[in-house]
């Protein structure tokens, strides 16, 4: 029977009950119970006989406020959205490389780009594939469970899992199994006021839990503000959504580019002809038949099944507008049930339209899953996430609930080989982690009709510099070329799947930047991979950015700067712009060079609310009229955009 106590009591008990040595295990993202870790991290590093382990993954901490305009920038914002957010206290400590001696953080997945200079992160991260980390956790000796639930005055004998069923639902056999050998294993849960209460497979008993906190958090939950949008990612997410098959099954990662297909497909539906015509204009026909055959550009008159580790935002907006609506049977069908027609969508009102394994969005995206009446929230149905990364267990279910499906997951960088990155740099050090991308690929091979669409920017820049993200060579990959299938950037589509080498070559170069295309095709003839007289398809030869900036102003509707909504204000939005503009076209720590840049800086009395909310309206010192006179340069080149 469940015990309902205080933070203290529940640290006290696991203390009391607990070996020497704890292993905990906590949810990844939103559903850590973060004032109960704190408590229970903050008394062992106090306890050097004791020993604490962590089994996590991506750790939510506040943006870095950094120094300069950004900190001036992002400060208020972030007092603003993330409120009062308790941090986790050894994830400050993690970032300084200073974790109490007795207490160790291993993570399978960190928040992208937060841990880069932390050796202490870097030397305890689990390279394991996300449907791995419960039997790995498990293995370790995984002896405390917390987790972060919701509960609902309809069910008082029940709580949800709500944002993280992925792993516990994959640990709880596990821990059922080794307790009846005789090994004590403790289940902490508390109850989050604003956490939806997701029913289906997230709901479990009281008694799954032996401490449940009895005060309930109210604190703000973390959330991930919806960021812009650019021309290249739109035109990425265009490309995509070409690909998608109606009537077929859709996996979406988080991000802009991801944003960007949400909004591609949104047009598809709903501005049908204005979709078409950006299509023509941006001329599809080399890849016409591929279209044809795996995807279409037609509204979606049979609708898409969403099944993806992290349930997004873009799926809960593609659903509200009808586009996610395709329900998939929670069982395999009966032989009588496929004789009588039942299979029908309209006969299986409680079928379920998307499978998610854990969810983490916006403030907007929590708020509209709990005003959702309870039985239209039955048709998102978060579970384990064996059932949704992998293929093996139910598998005849899985294949029949995954048709045409469509797994479009982001590299940074692919080579032309058809390699893909995602994960870590090629000295070793991990951006993030390798997730879920390697199932999604796979299944993406395994399922019929199925394809893996992995997608990228073709090029990046900063502090001036232009460089290509497709190369000849990295020093790591995350998708291995064997399992090369589509690659779309925003300047077209390169299927791959069982192409010859210096035809996947081909297919990326004219997928490429013009830019790097001539240096690229150097490298390859030079290993013999090209043939020494290979010459470039002429309608390839103008894959600049300003083509694409040319179409995107002839259809300026079909590309919103926020599709999904936004929590920035009219000005900050402006301000973001020209931050984001100064820090791609200036090296922010050369002085001279800013200083050159500002000399053409509008007066400031055009822009008195951005200079007001930058606290730059009256600048003190040479400082402060440099950082003036920049973010005027900056906004006075985005202006337009």
């Amino acid at each position: 029977m469940v015990q309902l106590c205080s933070i203290e009591q529940a640290v006290d008990d696991v203390l009391a009950r607990l070996p020497a040595h704890i292993h905990m295990g906590l949810p990844l993202g939103l559903g850590k119970p973060n004032h109960f870790v704190n408590a229970l991290y903050q008394r062992i590093a106090q306890l050097p006989e004791r020993r604490l382990t962590v089994y996590t993954a991506l750790c939510l901490g506040r943006p870095a406020l950094g120094d300069g305009l950004q900190k001036r920038f992002i400060e208020p914002f972030v007092e603003r959205v993330f409120g009062d957010y308790p941090e986790l206290d050894f994830l400050a400590d993690l970032q300084r490389d200073d974790l109490p001696p007795n207490i160790q953080v291993q993570q399978f997945f960190m928040q992208p780009g937060s841990l880069l200079h932390s050796a202490q992160a870097q030397q305890d991260y689990v390279s394991s594939n996300y449907s791995h980390a419960a039997r790995d956790i498990n293995g370790a000796g995984l002896n405390l469970v917390a987790q972060m639930v919701a509960s609902h005055p309809e069910h008082p004998d029940r709580l949800s899992l709500s944002c993280n069923p992925d792993i516990t639902l994959d640990l709880l056999p596990m821990i059922a199994k080794r307790r009846d050998a005789g090994e004590t294993i403790l289940v902490v849960g508390q109850v989050h006021n604003d956490l939806p209460y997701m029913p289906g497979d997230a709901e479990v008993g009281m008694d799954a839990f032996d401490l449940l906190i009895d005060a309930k958090d109210s604190s703000t939950l973390f959330s991930t503000p919806n960021m812009p949008v650019g021309f290249q990612d739109h035109f990425i997410g265009l490309h995509a959504s070409t690909l998608v098959r109606d009537g077929g099954t859709l996996q979406i990662g988080i991000g802009s580019m991801g944003d960007a297909l949400t909004a591609a497909l949104l047009a598809r539906q709903a501005d049908n002809a204005g979709y078409k015509a950006l299509l023509a204009d941006l001329n599809l026909s080399q890849w016409a038949q591929l279209i044809e055959r795996e995807g279409g550009t037609d509204a979606f008159a049979k609708g898409l099944y969403g099944c993806s580790e992290m349930f997004v935002n873009g799926l809960l907006v593609l659903a509200d507008a009808g586009i996610i609506r395709r329900k998939v049977y929670p069982d395999v069908p009966t032989q009588q049930q496929a004789n009588d027609g039942t299979l029908d969508e309209a006969a299986q009102p409680d079928g379920i339209s998307v499978h998610g394994g854990f969810f983490l969005g916006p403030r907007s995206f929590y708020e509209r899953l709990r005003e959702l009446p309870q039985e239209k929230r039955r048709e998102f149905n978060m579970t384990r996430i064996s059932y949704i990364n992998e293929l093996y267990g139910q598998e005849e279910l899985k294949r029949l609930q995954r048709l045409d499906a469509r797994f479009i997951n982001t590299v940074f960088t692919m080579t032309l080989l058809g390699a893909g990155v995602a994960d870590q740099l090629e000295d070793g050090r991990v951006l993030s982690g390798v997730g879920g991308q390697y199932n999604f690929v796979a299944q993406g091979h395994a399922l019929e009709g199925a394809r893996s669409v992995l997608i990228l920017r073709s090029w990046r820049e900063s502090g001036g510099e232009v460089s290509s993200n497709i190369v000849w060579e990295y020093g790591h990959c995350t998708i291995p070329r064997h399992l090369r299938d589509i690659v779309v950037t925003e300047y077209g589509i390169a299927d791959l799947r069982g192409k010859t080498d210096a035809a996947v070559i081909e297919a990326l170069l004219n997928v490429s930047d013009s830019r790097f295309q001539p240096g690229l095709i150097e490298q390859a003839q030079a290993v013999g991979k090209l043939p020494k007289n290979f010459r470039m398809d002429p309608r390839f030869a103008d894959n600049h950015p300003q083509r694409l900036q040319a179409i995107q102003a002839r259809h300026p509707n079909l590309f919103p700067e926020y599709p999904l909504g936004c929590d920035f204000t009219e000005v900050e939005r402006d301000v973001l712009r020209a931050l984001n503009w100064l820090k791609s076209k200036f090296k922010l720590t050369e002085i001279l060079e800013l200083g050159k840049a500002a000399l053409d800086a509008p007066e400031a009395t055009q822009y008195p609310e951005h200079l007001q909310r930058m606290q730059l309206e009256k600048p003190e010192g040479l400082k402060e009229d440099l950082f003036q006179r920049l973010l005027l340069t900056g906004l006075k080149a985005t202006a337009q955009q």
